[in-house]
C-alpha cells in the first residue's frame, strides 16, 4: 500500500449510525483510532442527535441531516482544539449518537414504601407502581449524568440506573402536590397527568429527559388506612345515622338469622316492633313541648353510650355522627354529652 492509500485509510470520510434496534439509547461511533478529515460527511437520521466530545469536554451537537464538517459549522469544537489557522488538519474526537425517539411502556415502582403527610390520616406510607414514556431532550446532560462513556447504552441499563431516581422525583412531586390519600387511591388516571408538570422540570434539568406520559397503575395504602377509606365510603352511602339504623334492620331481615321460619318470624316481629317504637318516639318528640326548666338535670344530658342504646347502634356510630355534625354534642368536663333537645332534633330530621 502506498503512503497516500495508508493516510486515506486512516481518515474518516463518512460518519453515520444505522440503528436497527429498539432499545439503543446511546451509541459511540467506533473510530478505531482514525481521525476525521476536513470536509467529512456526518449523517444524522431522524430521531438522532450527534454529540462531539473532545478531551472530556462537550463540543457541538448536530441534529438530523447531512453535515459537512468544516470550521464554519463546528465552532465550539474548533475553540476546544484551539486551532490558530482554521480547521485544515484532521482531528480526533469522540462522537456519540443519541436516540431521541419516544421510548414507551417503561415500568417504575417503589421498592420501599414512601412517606407522605396527609391532612386526613397524618403521616402514612404508600406503595405505587406504573409505566412511563420518555425521550432524551438534552444529549449533553444525558451523556454526563446517565449514560456516561458507555459505548452502547441500552434501555435495560437506563431502567436500572433511573428507576430509583424517577421514584424519588415522583415522591417529591406527590408531597409537593399535597393530593389527599383518598384521591391518590382512587383517581389514578388523573394523578399521573397532575404530577407531570412537577416531575418534568426536575428530570429535564438533572438528566436531560422528558416524561411525556406518566401512568399510575396502582397505589396501595396500609390496611388501617384502607379500613378508614372503606368506612368513610360506607358513611357517604349511608348518609345519616337514622338511615343507617333502617339499613341495618333491613339487612338483618334479609339474612333471616339462619334459625328457620320461626326464628325469621321472631326477628321480623322484633324488627317491626323496634321500628314502631322508633316511629312512636319520633312522633312524641315532634308533638311534645320542650321540657320544663326545672326538669333540666343530669338526666337531660346523655352520654354517647346512652344515646347508642336508645338508637340501637354502636357508640362509634354516635361519635361519627357527632364528628360529622349530624348530631350535636358538647364537652362537659372531660366527657362528651348530648342534650335531650339535640337528640330530639336529630330524630326529627
Amino acid at each position: 500500500m502506498d503512503i497516500l492509500g495508508f493516510i486515506k485509510g486512516q481518515l474518516l470520510e463518512i460518519i453515520e449510525f444505522n440503528d436497527d434496534s429498539r432499545d439503543t439509547l446511546v451509541w459511540r461511533f467506533p473510530d478505531e483510532d482514525k481521525e476525521i478529515k476536513k470536509g467529512a460527511q456526518l449523517i444524522v437520521r431522524e430521531s438522532q442527535m450527534a454529540q462531539f466530545v473532545y478531551l472530556g469536554q462537550f463540543g457541538d451537537c448536530f441534529g438530523p441531516g447531512k453535515h459537512t464538517l468544516v470550521t464554519d459549522n463546528i465552532p465550539v469544537l474548533s475553540r476546544l482544539k484551539g486551532w490558530k489557522y482554521g480547521f485544515e488538519s484532521p482531528f480526533k474526537a469522540d462522537l456519540y449518537y443519541v436516540n431521541t425517539r419516544l421510548f414507551t411502556g417503561n415500568k417504575w415502582g417503589t421498592s420501599n414504601p414512601i412517606m407522605m403527610r396527609d391532612a386526613d390520616f397524618g403521616v402514612i406510607r404508600l406503595r405505587s407502581f406504573g409505566t412511563f414514556d420518555f425521550r432524551v431532550m438534552d444529549p449533553a446532560i444525558f451523556l454526563k449524568e446517565v449514560s456516561g462513556t458507555d459505548q452502547h447504552f441500552r434501555l435495560d441499563e437506563f431502567a436500572d440506573t433511573m428507576r430509583s431516581r424517577i421514584v424519588s422525583t415522583f415522591s417529591d412531586a406527590l408531597a409537593t402536590s399535597k393530593v389527599p390519600a383518598l384521591e391518590v387511591a382512587s383517581r389514578y388516571s388523573e394523578l399521573g397527568d397532575a404530577l407531570l408538570p412537577l416531575i418534568n422540570p426536575a428530570l429535564t434539568e438533572k438528566y436531560g429527559i422528558e416524561i411525556t406520559s406518566f401512568i399510575v397503575e396502582n397505589v396501595s395504602v396500609p390496611p388501617e388506612v384502607e379500613a378508614a377509606i372503606d368506612k368513610r365510603s360506607s358513611m357517604g352511602v349511608i348518609g345519616n345515622l337514622n338511615d343507617y339504623v333502617k339499613f341495618q334492620m333491613a339487612e338483618s331481615f334479609g339474612k333471616g338469622g339462619g334459625s328457620g321460619t320461626g326464628g325469621s318470624a321472631a326477628e321480623m316481629a322484633i324488627g317491626f316492633g323496634m321500628a314502631q317504637e322508633m316511629m312512636k318516639s319520633m312522633n312524641e318528640h315532634k308533638s311534645s313541648p320542650p321540657p320544663l326548666p326545672q326538669a333540666a338535670s343530669t338526666a337531660e344530658f346523655l352520654s354517647p353510650a346512652q344515646v347508642a342504646e336508645i338508637l340501637g347502634v354502636s357508640e362509634t356510630d354516635v361519635m361519627a355522627s357527632i364528628d360529622a355534625g349530624d348530631l350535636k354534642g358538647k364537652k362537659i368536663g372531660a366527657s362528651m354529652r348530648i342534650s335531650r333537645a339535640a337528640l330530639d332534633a336529630f330524630l326529627a330530621d
